[in-house]
């Protein structure tokens, strides 16, 4: 841990300011290092921490009030059995925010749980400023939440470019586009060497090469693993063999290499961030779940096919969605560019289609790389990074209040 956490000043003894930030996981604990650091470096005044973070937010100095793994669950039944520690912690996380009168309170992402420690704390201290770092999908799903939230949250610091207007339309707090932190691996990304990982990996040259996403989540993985399997199967009988690369995380691991047995080959299995990063660069398209990684897909300038497949329940719940797409990519564009093929239209035949048709037609490819050119400038942060600019605003409420 880096120590300490108060950002000292010489001379004359000055008021600290005191931040309360909270994380529920570990997505959040990383965008909360990055913002602490940025604070420590541009606070005019030593900087004070308290809250619930994990190792990102513990390395800037942040000691948690409690291990962040009592809080970061997921999936109805996960939180369902935890609820009562959830409840004991909400109250605890409450009570150390108000007995430490901070000068601002940043809650970051996981809103089931941050939402609920913001709202109590506004009820007993409307005074202090609430910041939300990461703004829900109401832009996609429940948007009432917006106007709910402007009872409680007093800036929303958004992670994409269209959900400030989104705000404005739907009543919610005022909402500031500081930048999403995939752009900051941007220069590292276009750095890769993918030509390496090709002769590491063996691939045949002169084949196509597809990169297969079928998601992080053990039900994803479940639900898409055959289909896309047997759509490469059809792709390659339409235009001839494929490379394909299939990068993993530990934890589905498994699940991928038994579904692995039905595939008419096996793919080059890659781990690791750098590993899969060059493998987006070096595809000349990708078969992806939905998710953030169709973000990662397209900063990384890789054509996509989108499939995407829920339980029986949500699908007939599909009504209450209001976008005209579930690929973040097509949304940050404000146009269906990327094929999105969802619930019975993700069938291997499709799936083919599609792949097929951004292989080898010319203009489904110039549509896509002319669109995938724009979405780093449309990204692009209003700072030198996304945590310069978030830092900005929590120091502009912790120092003035508004």
């Amino acid at each position: 841990m880096r120590k300490p956490a108060v950002k000292r000043s010489r001379g004359a003894r000055v008021e600290p300011l005191r931040l309360f930030i909270v994380a529920g996981e570990h997505s959040g604990d990383l965008l909360g290092g990055k913002l602490i650091a940025s604070l420590l470096r541009l606070s005019p005044r030593p900087i004070e921490l308290r809250g619930v973070g994990d190792v990102d937010m513990d390395n800037e100095g942040l000691s948690s009030l409690f291990p962040m793994s009592d809080v970061a669950v997921m999936g109805p039944a996960a939180i369902l059995k935890r609820l009562p520690l959830l409840y004991r912690r909400i109250r605890e996380t409450v009570a150390a925010a108000i007995a430490y009168e901070p000068h601002a309170v940043v809650i970051i992402d996981a809103p089931e749980f941050t939402h609920r420690i913001a709202r109590r704390i506004r009820r007993q201290r409307p005074e202090i400023p609430i910041i939300d770092y990461v703004s829900p999908t109401v832009w996609a799903w429940r948007p009432g939440r917006a106007a709910r939230m402007a009872a409680y949250v007093d800036h929303v610091l958004a992670l994409l470019p269209f959900e400030p207007e989104a705000h404005q339309r739907l009543g919610g707090p005022a909402c500031t586009y500081v930048g999403h932190p995939m752009v900051e691996r941007l220069a590292w990304m276009q750095g890769l060497d993918g030509e390496a990982l090709a002769r590491r990996l063996g691939l045949a040259a002169g084949r196509p090469v597809v990169a297969v996403l079928p998601g992080s989540r053990p039900n994803e993985v479940r639900r898409l693993m055959q289909p896309f399997g047997e759509a490469i199967r059809l792709l390659e009988q339409a235009i001839g063999p494929v490379e394909v690369v299939l990068p993993v995380v530990p934890s589905v691991r498994p699940l991928i290499e038994q579904a692995l047995a039905a595939w008419p080959h096996r793919p080059h299995l890659v781990t690791g961030d750098e590993e899969k990063f060059t493998a987006f660069r070096l595809a000349d398209v990708a078969l992806a779940a939905s998710g953030t990684v169709t973000l990662e897909l397209a900063v990384a300038g890789t054509p996509m096919v989108v499939g995407y497949r829920v339980d029986p329940l949500a699908a007939r719940l599909r009504f209450l969605v209001k976008v005209p797409s579930i690929v973040l990519a097509n949304l940050v564009l404000g146009k269906n560019v990327f094929p999105e093929l969802i619930q019975e239209e993700c069938n291997p035949a499709r799936l083919a289609d599609a792949l097929a048709r951004s292989l080898t037609d010319r203009d489904t490819r110039l549509r896509q790389r002319e669109a995938l050119a724009g979405i780093a400038e449309l990204m692009s942060p209003p700072a030198s990074s996304p945590s310069v600019a978030a830092a900005e605003i929590v120091l502009r409420y912790a120092l003035t209040g508004r």
